[in-house]
């Protein structure tokens, strides 16, 4: 099931008890690599390589279309069903969190949740693969986003002349 060792899947899954804790409206919870394979999941329901493949599918098309729009690297898609939410956040620069929610799960807290959650699953996964402070990447330091870094920061501007009294 997991591409990872049985500790970080226990601490990736771990990860996911606490997300699910702090927004109890999740219905699942699911890490799984860039291409499709189940990393950790903390989900009832048995098809965790059936939503890792799709997640893989749909983060394809997503990042395509973030990238042909000019908006940059993938960082989350959320989509709106008539029973819930899906919502996937990227985790590292392999790596995304994929999470079912009730429709009455206030949205806003799903995506601070979340994408607190994504960059504790990234750090675990860049350790895990030996990738110790791998660049940043999309929604925070750890670097979400596949293969697409986040863009650089904007430089500073200059500091206004300083005027004598």
């Amino acid at each position: 099931m997991s591409t990872v060792p049985p500790e970080a899947e226990a601490e990736i899954v771990a990860e996911l008890r606490r997300l699910r804790a702090r927004v109890p409206q999740l219905t699942g919870a699911l890490a799984a690599s860039a291409d499709g394979l189940v990393l950790a999941q903390d989900s009832a329901a048995a098809e965790g390589e059936t939503v890792a493949a799709l997640t893989a599918a749909a983060l394809g098309v997503a990042q395509r279309l973030s990238d042909s729009t000019g908006q940059g690297g993938f960082r989350e898609l959320l989509v709106r069903g008539e029973h819930g939410y899906v919502a996937t956040y990227a985790a590292g620069e392999a790596a995304v969190l994929t999470l079912t929610a009730e429709t009455r799960v206030n949205v806003g807290r799903l995506h601070l949740e979340a994408r607190r959650s994504s960059l504790r699953i990234a750090e675990l996964i860049d350790l895990t693969l030996g990738r110790r402070g791998a660049g940043a990447g999309p929604g925070a330091p750890a670097g979400p986003g596949g293969s697409l870094p986040a863009p650089p920061l904007p430089p500073l501007p200059p500091a206004p002349p300083v005027l004598p009294a």
